[in-house]
Parts: C-alpha cells; structure tokens; sequence
C-alpha cells in the first residue's frame, strides 16, 4: 500500500441531489483514494474540518463502466466513495454549507 497522507485521501465532494438530501442527517459523501480505508478517511475529515468528529464511515467501490469509440472498447477509471456521518454535537462542513 502506498503512503497516503491524510490530505490525499479525500478527493473531492459528491454534490448530487441524494448527497445534499443526506446532509440534513449530518452525512457528507466525498470521492476518496481507492486505497483508503475507512479508519484513514475518519482521521482525514476530523483533521481537515474543525470540530467535525466521525460517527461513521461507510465506502464502496465504484467499477469503470464499459465505453466504446468506434471499434475500440474501454474503461472508464474506478473509483472509491466514501459516506461519513458526523456525531449530533459535531460541527457541520462549511464545504457543503453555501450549496
């Protein structure tokens, strides 16, 4: 596994209408490093946002899909996403805050 530091495993944030109707219940859904576990990804977004501490972190892999150019087939890259609930005490991410 390479050496990830906690900067490098959150990608970027998920904005979609499901993710934005998930922050009502303090869930925040990020693109992360595929190789990141879910222990990597608490201490990343504790460390990132003050006053955020992680309830819980639930990831799934996202498989490339099939694409075609003509007679040429490939993949698109796989990704990794990752679901972080905060606690009820916790402070929100400002991130999400002005969408």
């Amino acid at each position: 596994m390479a050496n990830i530091q906690y900067y490098d495993v959150i990608l970027k944030p998920v904005v979609t209408e499901k993710s934005m109707n998930l922050m009502a219940n303090k869930e925040y859904t990020f693109y992360v490093h595929p190789e990141a576990n879910k222990a990597m990804i608490k201490d990343a977004v504790e460390k990132m946002f003050e006053g955020t501490k992680v309830q819980k972190v639930n990831t799934m892999n996202i498989p490339g899909k099939e694409k075609r150019r003509g007679a040429v087939k490939g993949r698109t890259a796989k990704r990794k996403k990752a679901i972080v609930k905060l606690t009820p005490e916790s402070a929100d991410i400002e991130i999400f805050s002005g969408l």
